[in-house]
């Protein structure tokens, strides 16, 4: 088994985050340290991460949580803001978090053990549509939703096409709900701010078919089987 793939096994994170541990020099396999990432490792190997022995876990965990506002998705933060992972009060395994939403983002979030799950739902190619409702301030024009729809430029980059729909106008906010297929950094705030629109409340309500339910903020439950069966089909 490949290096990545052995120490997303482990449940460290992805396994695109688990190739940056190797090319950091934080792996050694035995006792040396391991910087190729076309590494394998034998059954009878000894891999430690910071000096610390892994092992692939043999029963994954799998969370669906609706995550509050106030809260980043990473293990630890610079800035000692809490993390999501502040709010998993019965679980001594090392969660992390699928994918990230932002400070001030709500909704739906997954969180692991699995790395293979975490590459397949957030790698880029796979291309599985994430449902948000965002309120922005005033009303938009459909010259102007049709800008978006069709892609904006993000950092040099155009965004893939994506859908928006108009929920309702009220006491001056518009209520959108937009569906993307992409995970770029704070994508659906930046896309309505290239058309000088600010995003003053954003959730997510869906990842492919799976939708959030049932949970109130900050609240989570195990997926059942089918929904994990769904997300490794998706």
């Amino acid at each position: 088994m490949r290096i990545n793939k052995y120490l997303a096994e482990c449940g460290l994170s992805s396994r695109r985050k688990c190739e940056a541990f190797v090319l950091e020099g934080r792996v050694k396999i035995n006792g040396k340290p391991v910087t190729q990432l076309s590494t394998e490792v034998g059954n009878n190997d000894v891999v430690t991460v910071d000096g610390n022995k892994v092992q692939p876990i043999k029963k994954h965990i799998y969370l669906i949580m609706n995550k509050p506002k106030g809260y980043v998705c990473t293990a630890s933060d610079e800035f000692n803001r809490k993390t999501v992972l502040d709010l998993i009060k019965d679980r001594s395994e090392r969660i992390f978090p699928v994918g990230r939403l932002d400070y001030d983002t709500e909704g739906l979030l997954i969180l692991t053990t699995d790395g293979d799950l975490a590459n397949r739902l957030t790698h880029p190619r796979n291309e599985i549509p994430k449902t948000y409702i965002a309120k922005v301030e005033g009303e938009i024009d459909e010259a102007a939703l049709e800008k978006l729809r069709n892609g904006v430029i993000l950092d040099g980059v155009k965004t893939k096409k994506c859908r928006i729909k108009l929920i309702e106008f009220k006491e001056g906010h518009s209520r959108f709900e937009v569906v993307i297929s992409e995970g770029r950094n704070r994508q659906v705030r930046r896309m309505f701010e290239s058309i000088n629109k600010e995003v003053v409340f954003l959730k997510r309500v869906a990842i492919g078919d799976l939708k959030l339910s049932g949970l109130n903020r900050g609240e989570y439950r195990d997926l059942y089987p089918e929904e994990v069966n769904y997300l490794k089909l998706v």
